[in-house]
């Protein structure tokens, strides 16, 4: 794999000093546990579209309700989440014992949360709110013990007329829109946009603990997987790489949405991810809530297997964590207190 190819001669691109690969597989199997944060334009609907409920996730209602790109990219310009702090979310999240946080930086329906410059459909230049939340978070979590990762989904994108919309992706991509793709249409939106986002991700907010990647549909191939980790390891050396990589290259073991190890893992990383309620994104019917005492349980439980669990929560359109997610962290923090 050449330079050029991945750009690594940029002078705006050189490797961030951070921990080494093996520091950094050391300090996650101490971590025990992180806050997963799946917040994006579909906050604003909160499952609902033109007055009926939309079944099925919170972040997935651009794809429930095909809803057209030109609509749904006016949810920007109603985005302003005022109440947006992230101290407080850093420090929910450091009280409740979780050593690291994982940003949702652009979903599927890709819209990044951060301030974009390799595509203008960004919080910064199509919202009002103008404000970076990840620089600020990056901010917030210097300083304590919780380390920033970021969540990037680099296959699906409903925005893109070829990411994820091959026929052999069986519909995960952009149908309603956009005619199916091609193995060269999602070349050219990993080149221009997929790419070039990971690089800012990677060089503009110093550390960062983990690239969490997701959904390596088929379109995503083991060749995009690899240059997508040979730019990782390039930028920032001790970055770990999630499971939905795909392809066996991941640094970590995961599992599917909501689900433990049934097995004790030994020698692997490893990491669960679930949520608090029915959803990852926020929706006003995000179905039951788990209760304190299960999620205590399932923090319990994970830790025996000897596996990470990354909680999630989907912060309000305002910027808040629903007052459910807040109750739940705050009595897993008295938990921790007194334990």
């Amino acid at each position: 794999m050449n330079d050029e190819k991945t750009n690594l001669r940029d002078n705006s691109i050189l490797p961030i000093e951070n921990a080494s690969l093996e520091d950094s597989k050391k300090w996650f199997k101490q971590a025990g546990s992180g806050l997963f944060v799946h917040w994006g334009l579909y906050a604003l609907p909160a499952g609902e579209w033109k007055g009926e409920k939309i079944p099925w996730l919170g972040e997935w209602i651009m794809h429930s309700a095909k809803i057209p790109v030109k609509k749904y990219e006016r949810l920007a310009a109603q985005f302003n989440p005022s109440e947006f702090n992230a101290r407080e979310w850093v420090e929910l999240a450091e009280k409740a014992g979780m050593r690291y946080l994982v940003f949702t930086a652009k979903h599927h329906e890709g819209f990044a949360m951060y301030h974009s410059k390799a595509d203008r459909y960004n919080i910064v230049d199509a919202s009002p709110f103008k404000r970076d939340p990840l620089a600020e978070l990056a901010e917030a979590c210097r300083g304590t013990k919780v380390k920033l990762g970021v969540y990037y989904s680099q296959a699906m994108d409903w925005h893109e007329p070829s990411a994820c919309n091959a026929p052999c992706d069986k519909g995960y991509g952009n149908n309603w829109d956009f005619s199916p793709g091609t193995p060269e249409g999602f070349s050219e939106y990993m080149d221009r946009k997929a790419k070039p986002q990971i690089k800012e991700l990677l060089t503009q907010y110093g550390p960062i603990a983990m690239m969490w990647f997701d959904n390596p549909m088929p379109s995503f191939t083991a060749e995009h997987a690899k240059e997508v980790k040979h730019l990782v390891r390039a930028l920032q050396p001790g970055c770990l790489i999630s499971a939905r990589i795909g392809h066996g290259l991941g640094d970590i073991q995961g599992f599917g949405d909501n689900y433990l190890p049934e097995d004790k893992m030994h020698e692997c990383l490893s990491e669960a991810c679930i949520t608090m309620n029915d959803t990852w994104g926020y929706k006003k019917d995000g179905g039951r809530w788990k209760s304190s005492q299960e999620l205590l349980k399932i923090i319990n439980q994970s830790a025996s297997m000897n596996c990470n669990l990354l909680l999630n929560v989907g912060p309000m359109a305002d910027g808040r964590f629903p007052p459910e997610a807040i109750n739940r962290l705050e009595q897993i923090a008295k938990s921790r207190l007194y334990s």
